[in-house]
Formats: C-alpha cells, structure tokens, sequence
C-alpha cells in the first residue's frame, strides 16, 4: 500500500511533488512515515532555502509546518521513502548501508529533493534509532548554509527543530530533525550497493535516471566513442575535482569520506565531524575517530580519486571496458591541480596565470604551514593589505618575519603594474571574513541546549554573506580561544 500522504490532518507545506527518485521503484527504496516527535520547536531557519523552495513568507508560523518538518505529522502529496546504498567506509567494504535517519518526502515541481534527517528507524539503520542530536544538527545547518555562501557547491537546508526527547549517545542528548534540500541525494554508494549484487538491470536503471535528469549532455557526447556511462563517470570525476580544490583553498576539512558520503553531483553532503582550519595544518585531523588520519586534510584530493575509482567499478558493467573506466577518471588528475592553482590565485588576487604562480602558492602554504598561522585570518588581513598598503597586521602573523618579508617581495613583483584596488576586490571576494570555525558552532550549540537560539541566527546571517564586513560582527572572525583545540568532533551524532 502506498503511503502518499492522502490523511485528513497532513500539513500542506504549499509544495507540489513529482515521482522523482521514486519512479525508480521499490528495488531502490523503501516506503515509510516519519516517527514523531514530542512538543518540537524551531531552532533555526533559512529563509534564503524557503524562497527556494517557493514557500509562502508566513510558512514558519504554522504548527502544522513544524510538526511536519518534525516528522510529527504526514506532509500532503509526499511519498516519504528511505533509500538504499551501500559503500566503503574507512577504506573497507562495509555492505548494505541507506538513509538509516534520513527520510525523502519527495522531489518538489521545482526539482529539488527535501529529506528530513532525523525522522527516526527505517529498515537500514542497522540497530540504530534513526535519530539525530541538536549539536550535530545544528552544525549541519549551519554549515550548509556557509558552503553555499561561499559558493561551495553543496546540499542545503531549510530548517532545524528540536525536540526535549532523549537520544542516548555517548551521553544523554536532546533529539533534532534537519530538513536537507538539494538537486539529489544520489550518492556514489548508491551505484556500489547494486554493482556489489551483481544487479545491472538496477545499475542500468540508476545510471539512466541520473544522466538523463542530471548529465544529459553524456547522451549526445562523442567522448569514449560514444559511452554514455563513461563520458558520465568523467563528469562526475571533474565535478568532484572542482569541489575538493574549492575545499583545499577555504581550509574545509570533509573528516569522513566514505564513498556513501560522495554526492554524484559533486555536492558537499553529510555534514559530520567538519572542521575548518584555524592554524594552518595540512595534516590536521578533524574527525576524532580517524585514528589513522585516512581523511587528513592534505589526503582529501587522493581519497576522492580513490573514492572515483570506487565509482569506476561500480560503473564497470556498463562501461563495458576496464580501459575506458580509467580513461575516464584521467582528467581529475588535470582538473583538480589547475581548479586549486585557480581559485589560490583569486586569493591572492591574480586575474591571469603566469609562469611563477605556483612556486609563489606552495611557498605561501609553507609559511603558513611551519607557524600555524590562522589560515582566514591571514588570506582576510592579507586582502585589506592589498587595498591600503598597511603590512603589519599580515606580518605581525608570523614568528618568521624574513621568510614572510621574503616571500611578500615576491609576491609585489608579481603585482607589479596591477592595479591594486581591483586586485584588492578581487581578494575580498574570494578571502572570506567569517567561516564556521568549531568555536562558534559550540557557543551556538550551548546556548539552543538552554532554549537560547539566538546565537544560530546570528551565525546563519553571518556565514550566509561570509564576504561582507558586517560591522560590528568583528568578534566573530577573530583568533580561537585556547579551548578551541580541546573541542573533539567524531562519527557520533
């Protein structure tokens, strides 16, 4: 029996829906309601994902919205299902995995997906309770909404709410719902799950779906002679290329990723232990159970070439040749280098490349790198140098002032004849003033515990126009306080 919200009492969200995902059938999902919540309430909203979506500017006011966005009440029109994947997670083949919390209401007219994470047990939570907690779900709240004020491609979201229900974790902790958006949640585990069961009729069909809905263009292509699924694989390869040098230039730390946590569409998802850096350490760990540093920050461009390579043969029975699925993954070797020089070069307010750019880049990373400078902090001060000539704020940042004396030469040769005020812009727009460094989230995060969201609020402004100077807001881009390296971020939540 269909479960599509028909109920006298269903919320109407104002949101139309289409079969999406869904139309796939019963071999990728399972049907199944939400399990509700006693007495949520709002914790934080995205007005910017609400306009989006299309809904109405009184949308937050109704009970009926809350509920439903807690999983308390059916959504009219939706088809809430949970889908399956599998994946590797640390390296190692860890089988049938899927939305073990997060449930799908369905595809809106407008093409986007909106899933509730949190919503409670489905049949792939592996003994788990299907629930989320208020720290972990208001730091994926926020973080959305940051990557995509940065212009990090990314899933978004709408809004958190709470719940005074128990979650038992390593401590007793209060329940919380994220309502995700996104294009898709399609994930590269998706395609490993039915390639693992040496299913290739639902491979086939999976691979249609997300070519001709997302990659329409692999259809018509004469690359690979024509393979539709190669010339796929290669535009999932050089989208993931992109997302990682965009991370590696902001100091986003992933912290764990699987291939279940790999977008197909080369989207940030699955928002767990993150971090951006404060103290410039490419080999810094933000993931407290990474005990092998596998998802180090510096390791993050290889692991998504393995994670593609994971892809490639899920792929391979339709590809059909094991040259052809390499072939394909050749470009993000390219990609990647010349997308990272690229976007460091924006940061360092460079509108051309030339012959220099990299050694100017690397040695920059390396005095960053051997005083721990504040990575932000440093690409933000050396902005403001760039338009009013004072040097000292950017200098005073480093215990080796003739290496950065040494460097900054360079670095004014290379500007030699620029002019500085559009080079200075330039900067600004790609050296962010404010990111969601893991002091902040926790300050925000005690203070909702205690029924005080106005510090989520304060955030979401701010990381939503990361760019701007936001006068006033000066404390929120200044140095860590000493206790934020004791903060520990792992896989729970």
């Amino acid at each position: 029996m269909s479960l599509l919200a028909e109920d006298t009492e269903a919320a109407d969200l104002g949101l139309r829906w289409k079969p999406g995902f869904a139309a796939l059938g019963p071999a990728f999902f399972t049907e199944l309601r939400p399990t509700p919540l006693p007495g949520p309430y709002w914790v934080g909203r995205s007005e910017a994902v609400a306009r989006e979506l299309g809904l109405p500017t009184d949308w937050h006011e109704s009970k009926a919205t809350l509920a439903a966005l807690t999983g308390s009440m059916p959504v009219a029109g939706a088809r809430p299902i949970a889908t399956v994947y599998s994946g590797h997670q640390f390296g190692v083949w860890a089988g049938q995995l899927g939305d073990g919390r997060a449930i799908m209401l369905g595809e809106t007219e407008g093409g986007l997906e909106v899933q509730l994470k949190g919503a409670g047990r489905t049949p792939y939570s592996r003994g788990g309770d299907g629930r989320a907690v208020l720290r972990s779900s208001i730091r994926e709240f926020l973080c959305s909404e940051a990557m995509h004020g940065l212009g990090i491609p990314t899933t978004r979201a709408l809004c958190v709410t709470g719940s005074d229900a128990p979650v038992y974790r390593e401590e007793i902790e209060s329940a919380a719902v994220v309502t995700r958006v996104a294009p898709s949640f399609v994930r590269f585990g998706h395609f490993e799950h039915f390639a693992a069961n040496q299913r290739d009729e639902e491979l086939r069909a999976l691979a249609d779906y997300v070519i001709d809905r997302y990659y329409p263009a692999c259809r018509t292509t004469d690359r690979f002679g024509g393979n539709a699924y190669a010339a796929f694989l290669e535009a999932v390869s050089e989208r993931t290329a992109a997302l990682l040098a965009q991370w590696q230039a902001v100091g986003f730390c992933h912290g764990v990723m699987n291939t279940d946590n790999m977008s197909i569409l080369g989207l940030t998802i699955d928002y767990g232990p993150f971090q951006f850096l404060d103290g410039f350490d490419p080999r810094h760990i933000c993931n407290h159970s990474d005990t092998q540093g596998r998802y180090a920050f510096n390791q993050q461009p290889n692991v998504a070439y393995w994670n593609l390579f994971c892809l490639a043969q899920a792929l391979l029975p339709l590809i059909g040749d094991q040259e052809v699925a390499v072939a394909a993954l050749e470009s993000y070797k390219t990609v990647f280098p010349n997308e990272f020089e690229g976007r460091m070069r924006a940061k360092l307010g460079l509108t051309e490349a030339a012959e220099g750019d990299r050694p100017l880049i690397e040695g920059v990373l390396k005095l960053l790198a051997a005083g721990k400078v504040d990575y932000t902090i440093f690409w933000r001060r050396l902005s403001g140098y760039m338009a009013d000539g004072n040097v000292e704020p950017v200098r005073d940042l480093f215990l080796d002032r003739a290496g950065f004396d040494a460097w900054l030469l360079s670095f004014s040769q290379r500007h030699a004849g620029t002019d500085r005020a559009l080079a200075a812009e330039l900067m600004r727009r790609s050296n962010p003033k404010f990111v969601l460094r893991n002091h902040l989230g926790q300050q925000a995060i005690e203070a909702s515990q205690q029924k005080d969201h106005s510090g989520v609020a304060t955030l979401l402004a701010l990381l939503q126009t990361p760019f701007e100077e936001h006068p006033g807001a000066d404390a929120y881009a200044g140095f860590p306080p000493d206790w934020a390296s004791t903060i520990e971020i792992s896989c729970s939540s």
